[in-house]
């Protein structure tokens, strides 16, 4: 399926009532993501959203809700650049001078438990 872009106006006043909004939005089925325009704004992005259902359901909770556009989510074309990445080479650690002076080996750190029947633990 085309992903939708929804774009829905929102009365959201304070930081409670976005995140109310949010987990509204983040309850429906077929959403992938969701992002805030301005402050009054939440863009809605899935597939096979029912702009409708959302719409409804955000006016029962959060009173007044206007849904501006529904939409085919546009990709962002990237444009080549003509700056050329630096090519990445790999550096074998073997091959750096160490500059520690004695290098320490740790010793292996496991502690296995001793179990006696006859001695108690608790104290």
């Amino acid at each position: 399926m085309v992903k939708q872009k929804i774009v829905i106006k929102l009365a959201m006043e304070d930081a409670k009532r976005r995140s109310k909004a949010l987990k509204i939005v983040v309850g429906f089925s077929g959403v992938t993501s969701t992002s805030l325009e301005g402050e009054d704004k939440i863009v809605v992005i899935g597939d096979g959203i029912d702009s409708i259902a959302l719409t409804t359901a955000l006016r029962k909770r959060m009173c007044h809700a206007e849904l501006m556009s529904v939409g085919e989510e546009k990709k962002k074309e990237e444009k080549p650049s003509s700056n050329k990445e630096a090519p990445t080479y790999y550096v074998d650690p073997m091959l750096l001078p160490y500059r520690g002076g004695v290098m320490q080996s740790y010793p292996n750190v496991y502690h296995e438990p001793t179990y006696d029947p006859n001695s108690c633990n608790i104290m």
